[in-house]
């Protein structure tokens, strides 16, 4: 569920908002630039009808295609070509291609790839915070909007919340964001040596 909803951020935007496209086209170009991203966030999910309230921290290393993701309980890591699933309670580990299909999660949509999927609208400035809406143009996806909150100065996404057709809000807050660190090339890959009596459940 973290991957499929990370994917929605910055995966698309129709250019129909000038002052929107400007300031996410700005984010795009700096993002690119970075050889690697470290990202440590918290997540939220709320319904206040149903009275639930989630909250956890994780977080994301990121060098070009290759990706970890640590959150919840399980470890989402890809090289590019191969995406494991890592459900460290269970003990398993199942085994895709990556970027088998367009909702598949890769940090190029999540901050920094863009098609005409959605329609952009800038909402408002507050001090250093820019915010801009992600209106989905596809029929059927599951959530209504995307509000990203925008450093001004630092051209980074800082906060982005996922309004979801059933009430609920998905929301991700960047509490700390390291670029060009060094991160060596294993970290991107499942070593089934290191993680003795683990389940494999290759579904390729």
């Amino acid at each position: 569920m973290i991957a499929s909803l990370l994917v929605f951020t910055i995966s698309g935007f129709a250019q129909n908002d000038k002052k929107a496209t400007a300031i996410l086209d700005e984010v795009t170009a700096k993002t690119k630039l970075y050889k690697t991203i470290k990202i440590e966030f918290t997540y939220a999910m709320d319904n206040a009808k149903e009275k639930i309230h989630d909250k956890f921290k994780g977080t994301l290393l990121s060098k070009g295609e290759k990706y970890k993701l640590t959150a919840a309980g399980q470890d989402v890591i890809s090289d590019g070509k191969t995406m494991w699933t890592y459900l460290k309670e269970a003990k398993e580990v199942q085994i895709n291609n990556a970027g088998e299909d367009d909702e598949s999660f890769t940090p190029t949509k999540l901050l920094s790839g863009y098609n005409k999927d959605y329609k952009s609208k800038f909402i408002a400035e507050k001090g250093n915070d820019q915010i801009i809406e992600l209106y989905p143009l596809k029929k059927g996806k599951t959530f209504t909007k995307v509000q990203l909150t925008i450093d001004k100065n630092k051209k980074q996404i800082s906060k982005f919340v996922i309004y979801d057709r059933s009430g609920s809000t998905f929301s991700y807050i960047v509490d700390k964001f390291v670029a060009d660190q060094s991160i060596a090339d294993n970290v991107f890959s499942f070593n089934k040596a290191e993680h003795p009596g683990v389940e494999i459940n290759d579904m390729r």
